[in-house]
C-alpha cells in the first residue's frame, strides 16, 4: 500500500475517532466531574485535553511509514 493511500485511510480514521473522542470527552464532562472539586475537575480536564492522541500514536507512525522499494 502506498503511502497515499495510507494517508487518506490515515486521516479518515482519525477524523471519525477524533469526532467520537469528542462526544465521549463531553459526556464525561458533563457527568460526574462537575460535582467535584476544582482541582479534580481542572486535573480531569486536561487529561482529557492530552489523552485522545495517545491512542492516535500507532496509526501516525503507519502513515509515516515509508513506501517500499
Amino acid at each position: 500500500m502506498g503511502m497515499r493511500i495510507r494517508k487518506l485511510i490515515g486521516t479518515v480514521v482519525m477524523l471519525a475517532y477524533i469526532i467520537f473522542y469528542a462526544l465521549f470527552a463531553m459526556v464525561i464532562a458533563e457527568g460526574r466531574i462537575t460535582q467535584a472539586p476544582k482541582l479534580v475537575q481542572t486535573l480531569a480536564y486536561i487529561v482529557l485535553g492530552l489523552i485522545w492522541i495517545v491512542p492516535l500514536m500507532p496509526l501516525i507512525r503507519w502513515m509515516a511509514k515509508p513506501d517500499k522499494a
